[in-house]
């Protein structure tokens, strides 16, 4: 009886946190959410001015050609680099603690050498971090998603959500089981949000509950002109939502690099 107790005990959800010169930090979910209080006093806004630029992009497990080269060539100069199936390895670890002064992954499984999972990099430091996993129904695996907060020059909080949505699974149940507690932290956030990365919204009835989510937190969607996101059965995987924020520039970079083209957003954050 003790051992199947111990089967379903789920694994722990923590973040692990780079920093140049640091040992890796091990972060658990806190106790309560941002609006109550559980975050540390803000230091440097994450941006100097109200200009904010990001990068979203499924990097694929770094298994193609050319990842670093459009790392450093269009992650650099981003404040925000939101990476989903990000696995830890030396180079990427060496690249995002040179460039960044946190990056933040949630290990959603590990593969034989490095963990891979939702990977956060940003020009200052968290002051919430606030790591989720779901697990795939089917294949057993799991996805992650990771909220941190970053204080801006307004004054303001900003809330980013870094998510890999679950893929292999019948119906929405679970997918919109992987959105709820996001959407809780969303709800009670005062101030402008980012809601980013692969959600896996190839099917009618995902599509529909990701809109109706995006409607429910009074998110809008970024609209690219030319629109070379990945697709399955003809939708768009990957997405940028936003609130309390403008639209400066939005692009879809093409390349070979990972079976997801990155996506280029340039904020305004003053509204």
């Amino acid at each position: 009886m003790r051992k199947e107790l111990g089967n379903k005990v789920r694994k722990k959800t923590y973040a692990m946190r780079y920093v140049a010169g640091q040992p890796v930090e091990q972060i658990f979910p806190p106790g309560s959410m941002l609006h109550l209080g559980q975050a540390l006093p803000p230091g440097a806004p994450l941006t100097p001015d109200a200009h904010l630029k990001i990068l979203v992009w499924n990097i694929f497990k770094q298994q193609r050609a050319d990842w670093m080269s459009v790392l450093q060539g269009f992650g650099k100069d981003a404040h925000l680099v939101l990476l989903q199936e990000a696995q830890t390895t030396p180079e990427l670890i060496q690249f995002a603690t040179s460039n960044y002064l946190a990056a933040d992954q949630v290990p959603a499984f590990v593969l034989p050498q490095h963990p891979s999972g939702v990977m956060t990099l940003a020009s200052a430091h968290p002051v919430y971090c606030c790591p989720l996993r779901e697990r795939e129904p089917l294949l057993r695996l799991a996805k992650s998603a990771l909220v941190t907060a970053y204080p801006l020059p307004t004054g303001e909080m900003l809330m980013v959500v870094n998510i890999h949505a679950v893929n292999f699974s019948l119906g929405i149940d679970v997918y919109s089981k992987q959105l709820g507690p996001i959407g809780e932290q969303i709800l009670h956030h005062k101030g402008p949000v980012i809601m980013a990365g692969d959600f896996n919204a190839w099917s009618r009835q995902r599509i529909h509950a990701l809109y109706r989510f995006a409607r429910e937190m009074a998110l809008k969607e970024v609209r690219f002109t030319d629109d070379h996101r990945r697709k399955a059965f003809g939708r768009p995987l990957d997405f940028v939502f936003y609130r309390d924020m403008n639209v400066n520039k939005a692009s879809v970079l093409v390349t070979r690099a990972s079976d997801h083209n990155p996506l280029l957003v340039e904020f305004n954050a003053a509204r």
